[in-house]
């Protein structure tokens, strides 16, 4: 049975698992799932949260963006993307739960009010608030790469590149003041030279 993956294509989440699929090279099915779709009964039976993604993979029904990618990963041996065991895979979800719980919220209050252009997102004191906060974060992950030299976690693509660099690729895309962070600027042109990148993560869309 083929891979289903529910949600639009302009989520950052959904771009997520769509770059991860790519790496991966499998082939799914994808379903604009938005709006409206997100409170019927039949999706919120696959995700009570009314959120996208979600992924369906035969019988298994999963949600939660780094949770659909760890398992595909894992699922098709990818011990390179998500190590199987030890530090390396500590390494790798430190990352993505830091980006899950630490840099999305930085970002939060910046990215809708200038982008999205949110209604109620409209206060400039709490937008130069998220705004420095979002650079001090991304200047944590400018540190960690002049560390590694190379990816978030050493010298191999893994998950937190995924995830991260939809993240970077947001940060140089909102209209705002940002430093000079050179570590994250070769790392981005290092994920520009991989195609599921430039379809999924670099494609336009912060």
């Amino acid at each position: 049975m083929a891979l289903k993956l529910l949600g639009r294509s302009t989520s950052i989440n959904v771009r997520k698992v769509q770059w991860t699929l790519a790496e991966l090279e499998l082939d799914f099915e994808q379903e604009e799932t938005a709006g409206d779709d997100l409170r019927t009964p039949a999706f919120l039976a696959l995700n009570p949260n009314g959120m996208i993604p979600v992924l369906i993979d035969g019988d298994l029904v999963l949600w939660q963006s780094h949770a659909i990618c760890r398992h595909l990963a894992m699922r098709e041996g990818r011990t390179d993307l998500l190590p199987s065991s030890g530090a390396e895979r500590a390494h790798v979800e430190q990352w993505m739960d830091w980006l899950a719980s630490e840099l999305n919220r930085a970002w939060s209050y910046a990215f809708q009010a200038l982008v999205r252009k949110a209604p109620g997102r409209d206060d400039p004191e709490a937008v130069a608030r998220s705004v420095a906060e979002w650079n001090r974060h991304m200047r944590m992950l400018d540190e960690q790469l002049a560390r590694t030299g190379a990816y978030v976690v050493g010298p191999r693509f893994t998950l937190a590149d995924v995830v991260l660099g939809l993240a970077g690729y947001r940060w140089t895309m909102t209209p705002m003041e940002r430093p000079s962070l050179p570590a994250v600027d070769a790392w981005m042109s290092r994920l520009a030279a991989r195609g599921p990148y430039r379809k999924y993560g670099g494609n336009g869309m912060p």
